[in-house]
């Protein structure tokens, strides 16, 4: 019996060193993981039933710093104008040039004098943008926003 038992941790012992051997010979494949980046913005706005807006960003992805800019336009009940400075991340980025597009928002809010501002944008690359920050100005709105970035 004493031999049975050896052949067999002999054997537990083959297997484990050709699947080590087998796991160090496999090349290396390239992550595709997706990388969140840091989305800061500064927003003008305003309008009277359909708004417009313009502004600028810079987004930090994997260590560099990318500028943007952004243009839009708003449809439903939009009253006033503000200008807002919105701080957030950006996630489902493969590569850099998925930032840029348009991206769709339905919301709202209200300022009088000062208010805070959100935003929630998915792009149809799949890439999402969430955020937030102060505002200054006077605004009602609840509308539907197509929103483009283009990257500078």
């Amino acid at each position: 019996m004493p031999q049975s038992r050896d052949r067999r941790m002999l054997g537990f012992r083959l297997i484990a060193m050709l699947l080590l051997a087998l796991g160090l010979a496999t090349p290396a494949t390239p992550s595709f993981a997706q990388a969140a980046g840091h989305v800061r913005a500064k927003i003008l706005k305003g309008g009277l039933l359909i708004g417009g807006g313009a502004g600028s960003g810079v987004l930090t992805y994997r260590g560099r710093a990318y500028p943007f800019k952004i243009t839009g336009m708003s449809f439903g009940i939009t009253a006033g104008a503000t200008v807002g400075r919105l701080d957030g991340w950006a996630s489902g980025i493969r590569e850099i040039n998925d930032f840029a597009g348009t991206y769709s928002s339905v919301g709202g809010g209200f300022a009088l004098v000062g208010g805070v501002n959100g935003v929630h944008l998915r792009n149809e690359k799949g890439v999402t943008i969430v955020m937030q920050g102060p505002k200054a100005g006077l605004e009602l709105a609840a509308n539907v926003s197509q929103i483009t970035i283009s990257l500078r």
